[in-house]
């Protein structure tokens, strides 16, 4: 193509000369390569800038799980969990201190629906009206995984206190289950768990039932005891769907869970 006056002005107007010498140095750059550069150059730093965003613009972000608030103490609990238990209910552990109830932990009752469906329906041919008593005892008596997540919302809370409000409520559920005492049973559940553990509020304590008898506790993530116990773990979902549970509430809310599971 026949070069134009133009073009022989821009690759002039494109080149730095040496005033002493008259020689060509080096080559400027051209108004639209440069700006061609820095606005590559803005869109790469725009991308490192934001992670969630792709070259071809795409998004990712992390799937928020719903969660519910238990009234009374104003912590949340994501209604399902990583391993597919569902929460059934929420509530609170209150503790009678120099005459005034003190609120301890918060609580929700996990369990696998499916699971649990399967199991009330080979043992109740229709649902009834309301939750009765030998549903609960049901649970009880089973060995289906459940789950308590304890959220800590006493902030003076110590390792020592809990081992003992957990030995005396599974004392007082053992002693219901069987009419006597089982003490060495009793401290098992957080016998192994150390002082140095610290607590404050918002620390989660997860008590599990899993297949087989056996009940796992976690503290702050880390497993502190396991015990196979068929006992023990009665005793323990005793505490909150026996005849006087920890929260009347949450029991109810349970047992309204199980009717719709037909």
């Amino acid at each position: 193509m026949p070069t134009t006056m133009e073009d022989v002005t821009a690759k002039i107007d494109a080149v730095e000369i040496d005033p002493k010498s008259g020689l060509a140095l080096k080559e400027k750059a051209i108004e639209g390569e440069l700006k061609t550069t820095e606005t590559t150059q803005e869109k790469t730093n725009e991308a490192k800038s934001d992670p969630e965003k792709e070259p071809n613009g795409a998004t990712f972000k992390e799937e928020e799980v719903p969660v519910e608030v238990e009234p009374k103490t104003g912590v949340s609990f994501p209604v399902k969990l990583e391993d597919g238990k569902q929460l059934k209910a929420v509530g609170l552990r209150k503790k009678s201190m120099l005459g005034m109830g003190i609120k301890i932990y918060g609580f929700g009752i996990y369990a696998d629906n499916k699971i649990l469906k399967d199991f009330m329906q080979s043992k109740i041919a229709k649902a009834p009206s309301k939750p009765t008593k030998e549903m609960y005892q049901m649970v009880i008596d089973s060995d289906l995984g459940m789950m308590m997540r304890l959220v800590i919302v006493f902030s003076n809370l110590t390792m020592n206190m809990v081992r003992k409000n957990f030995d005396e409520g599974l004392g007082a559920a053992i002693k219901k289950l069987t009419g006597g005492k089982n003490e060495e049973l009793t401290k098992k559940i957080m016998g192994e768990a150390s002082d140095d553990i610290k607590l404050n509020s918002g620390s989660v304590i997860e008590i599990s039932r899993l297949p087989g008898y056996v009940l796992q506790t976690i503290v702050k993530g880390e497993i502190v005891s396991k015990v196979e116990s068929e006992l023990l773990c009665r005793a323990f979902i005793y505490m909150y769907l026996g005849d006087d549970p920890f929260d009347k509430d949450a029991k109810e809310k349970f047992g309204a869970s199980m009717l719709s599971l037909f």
